[in-house]
Order: C-alpha cells, then sequence, then structure tokens
C-alpha cells in the first residue's frame, strides 16, 4: 500500500511551512521521510543538493509526545544532541544553558520531567532541538498534547522568536491536522490528500503577523482551506447517473465515524436550519478538522448531506433521517448503507450468497488487507459492523468471529 505517491516540495530558508491533512494522508510519514528517518521506495530526499542517504544532518526534531528521557534533569536532556555531535562538556553546557534561556526554562536546569507539566516539558524538547543550531526545525503535531491555552501561549512565544531574529534555526516544518494552527503559524501550507498521500493544494500565506483572528481574510483563508480538506472526487459526492455503483471497500474505504457520532452532527445541522458553516460549526463544538472531517465523509457516502466548500448543508434524506422515529431512521440508514457504503454492500451481499447466512470475519479481513494493513482492515470491518448492527442488516459474533445476516432481504437491490 502507498502512502505517498508524487510528492514533491522545497523548503526554503526563512519560511515556515505547515503540512496539514486528515489522519492517514502520510503527514508525519512525510516529515520523517524528509528527516531521513525512512528511506523512501522510490525517488530521494535531498538536502543542500545531496541525496541523503541516513539521517539528515541538518534537521532536528520536536515530537508530539515530548520524548524526554526521564531519569536526565532538564539540562541533561537538553545536552544530549550536543553530546552525540561531540561537543565538549564547557561549551555543551554553556548552549544548553542559552537554549534553556532562550525558551523559558531558566530556573528549571536541575527538574527532571515528572516535575514538569505538559507545557514545560515541550519547551524542554524545543530546547533540545534549538540548541544544535539546526537547518530546519520539524515539528510532528507539537502542541496536540497540550491544553488548548498552553499550546495558544507556547505557538505565541515561538512566532515571536521566529519574528525577532533571535530563532536558532533556518526553516521550520510542521505537521499539522489543525486549520487555525497552520492558518496561524505558516508562511506557506501543503494540504495532503489520502490514499495515497499527495500535495492537494499549495497555498501562501499573506498575512502579516501577529495574525487577527478576526480579520475578514483570515476567516477567507480557513474557509477556503476547509472546503479543500472536505473536498471529495465528483465520483465520491455524487451518486451515478445511471447503472449499479461500481466503487469498492479498497476504493472507497468507511469513514471512521460511528452511527451515534453522525446521527449527532446531522441533528446539530437540523437544528441550525439544515445548513451550517463548517469552521463555525467546528469552533462551537470545539472540535478539530481531524475530529469532524470523518463524520462529514460519512454524511456523504450515504448521501445525507453535500459539502461545498466550507458549508454542509442536509439533503432531503438526511433531514427525513433525522426526523423520523427510530424504525423509520434505522430503515432508511439499512437502505443508503447497503446501496453506497461499498463494505456494507459487500458483506451484505457475501453473507445473502451462502446457505445459512454466516461467513467468517477472517474472508472480509483477508480481501481488506489487499489494501490496507492488518490494523486498518480490522477497523474497517469494526466500523462496518458497527453501521450493520445499527441498521439490523447483519451482526456479528465476537466469540466464533462469525457474521451473520439479520435481513434476507438486505441483499436484494432497492428499488
Amino acid at each position: 500500500m502507498r502512502v505517498l505517491e508524487d510528492v514533491e516540495l522545497t523548503l526554503h530558508e526563512g519560511e515556515i511551512v505547515a503540512l496539514l491533512g486528515r489522519s492517514g494522508s502520510g503527514k508525519s510519514t512525510l516529515l520523517r521521510t524528509l528527516a531521513g528517518l525512512i528511506a523512501p521506495t522510490s525517488g530521494d530526499v535531498r538536502y543542500r543538493g545531496r541525496p541523503l542517504t541516513g539521517a539528515n544532518p541538518g534537521v532536528a526534531m520536536v515530537f508530539q509526545t515530548f520524548a524526554l528521557l526521564p531519569w536526565l534533569t532538564v539540562l541533561d536532556n537538553v545536552e544530549l544532541g550536543l553530546r552525540a555531535q561531540g561537543v565538549g562538556p564547557d561549551q555543551r553546557r554553556r548552549r544548553a544553558l542559552e537554549a534553556i534561556d532562550l525558551i523559558g526554562l531558566d530556573g528549571f536546569e536541575s527538574a527532571y520531567p515528572k516535575e514538569l507539566s505538559g507545557g514545560m516539558r515541550q519547551r524542554v524538547g524545543f530546547a533540545r532541538a534549538l540548541v544544535v543550531r539546526p537547518d530546519a526545525l520539524f515539528m510532528d503535531e507539537p502542541f496536540s498534547a497540550l491544553d488548548v491555552l498552553t499550546a495558544e501561549n507556547l505557538r505565541g512565544e515561538l512566532l515571536r522568536l521566529w519574528d525577532s531574529g533571535e530563532f536558532p534555526t533556518k526553516a521550520v516544518l510542521i505537521v499539522t491536522h489543525n486549520i487555525e494552527e497552520a492558518v496561524q503559524l505558516a508562511d506557506r501550507i501543503l494540504v495532503l490528500s489520502s490514499n495515497p498521500g499527495r500535495i492537494k493544494a499549495e497555498l501562501t500565506v499573506d498575512l502579516a503577523r501577529p495574525r487577527d483572528r478576526d480579520a475578514p481574510a483570515y476567516g477567507r483563508l480557513v474557509d477556503h482551506i476547509y472546503g479543500i480538506l472536505t473536498g471529495r472526487d465528483e465520483t465520491a459526492t455524487v451518486a451515478p447517473a445511471a447503472g449499479r455503483d461500481t466503487s469498492t471497500p479498497l476504493t472507497q474505504p468507511l469513514p471512521d465515524a460511528s452511527v451515534g457520532g453522525l446521527a449527532g452532527l446531522l441533528e446539530i445541522v437540523a437544528a441550525g436550519g439544515g445548513r451550517a458553516d463548517l469552521p463555525q460549526l467546528a469552533d462551537k463544538l470545539s472540535f478539530e478538522v481531524d475530529d469532524l472531517v470523518p463524520l462529514l465523509d460519512a454524511a456523504v457516502m450515504l448521501r445525507f448531506a453535500h459539502v461545498h466548500d466550507a458549508d454542509i448543508e442536509l439533503t432531503d434524506e438526511g433531514r427525513s433521517f433525522v426526523a423520523g422515529d427510530i424504525d423509520t431512521s434505522k430503515h432508511l440508514f439499512a437502505d443508503h448503507a447497503r446501496r453506497h457504503a461499498p463494505l456494507v454492500r459487500t458483506i451484505t451481499q457475501s453473507l445473502g450468497s451462502t446457505d445459512d447466512g454466516t461467513l467468517r470475519d477472517a474472508f472480509f479481513l483477508d480481501l481488506l488487507r489487499r489494501g490496507f494493513t492488518p490494523d486498518e482492515a480490522r477497523h474497517q470491518l469494526d466500523v462496518a459492523i458497527d453501521w450493520g448492527r445499527y441498521a439490523e442488516l447483519f451482526d456479528y459474533d465476537t466469540d466464533s468471529g462469525q457474521l451473520h445476516l439479520e435481513q434476507p432481504e438486505a441483499v436484494e437491490a432497492p428499488a
């Protein structure tokens, strides 16, 4: 399975670039490939014009999970990179203290990671990366493990350092799934598509810092990026004009959305008149784009909603699903799931082709592994089981690993 395909980018001196995309779009894989931690199966990565054959010598990384050694003090953790470079003790200590002071950690040199808050631990991660004075700082969702206020504060401090000219690196590449974070930080935003990951759009952010979230240009850019991230190929969003839907479980995977989550989203949109602005909706619900997009994908796949640019609008079927009683909603969901959700359709048709309406889960997992990793295949099947159970199309016995048909008529093509 290809994670990335036909990706070409150059990181220039003096810029902050954000890699933005959904979960599974290959953002972190691309970052690690550029850092020389993963070798590409085709193509190459070049640093200052020369192909990489190992770790990129001009890059330092900051991770989401802090990645500090708990038995070392703050000072010792910051010195690690310099120690690996063979820097002598005196110079190592001087440079580490300078980095600690730069990032606002002075006074905590002798503290251990367990004594620090999440924000302070991430500051140690930044100091450890910056102390080696890399050409480029790579960050893999460095703020996602922090609370909202801490993350906002740390982002602001890093931007002030960058704009002051005191930042000891020439370029920054950050992976994020947060649209506003990308717009706030980046000079250039690369939006990745999924399965496989490709650069879907490249946007230049021509907004002066500090960036005003209430400015019309800021809001327009956020809306535009929402439209790109929620945009779909025409074949994925529009029902075939004639004939049978030929999408397969491999070409159109099930979104990572539960029926309850989908129903909740549709109910919220219905309560607002059947139409909603996605950035406003995400802000209202305190969602990140990765939280919202799978629900949107499920709504569109099942033809319960349309998404255009940064707006979601319920279809007539979506309104009926929300307004109906339990039985009506179940029957409507069952009809749409077996027609428009390829894996649900495949399962119901396969079960209907057996004498007793049962098949082991291994049959479907083997088919799914042709396009997914084993964990992804299992998750796809779990989502299908959740949808099938709600629709009373089929059920699953965990102990025996068997799926069995609930409604023999479910395999018949709808009129």
